[in-house]
């Protein structure tokens, strides 16, 4: 599961910059990749909807790496309550 989100993540990230995935690291900056607040907003709207999770605004706002926002999309998955 974890490679999974690690994969989803970088692969939007790499489409939404028009890059491939093989230039998206976990460590790759929002700076590095060019992201501005437009294309975090952007980047942001894509993984909640490929996840299924809302991403609070304080969280996002902190968000710099791509590995945060692996990290960020983990912690919401594990915290959401499960289905009997």
């Amino acid at each position: 599961m974890t490679e999974d989100i690690e994969r989803q993540v970088i692969e939007i990230v790499a489409r939404k910059k028009k890059l491939t995935a093989d230039a998206v690291t976990l460590d790759s900056t929002f700076s590095a990749l060019s992201i501005d607040s437009l294309d975090a907003a952007d980047l942001l709207f894509a993984v909640e909807d490929a996840f299924g999770v809302l991403v609070p605004d304080d969280a996002a706002q902190s968000m710099r790496t791509v590995g945060q926002v692996v990290e960020g999309v983990r912690r919401l998955i594990a915290e959401r309550p499960s289905v009997a």
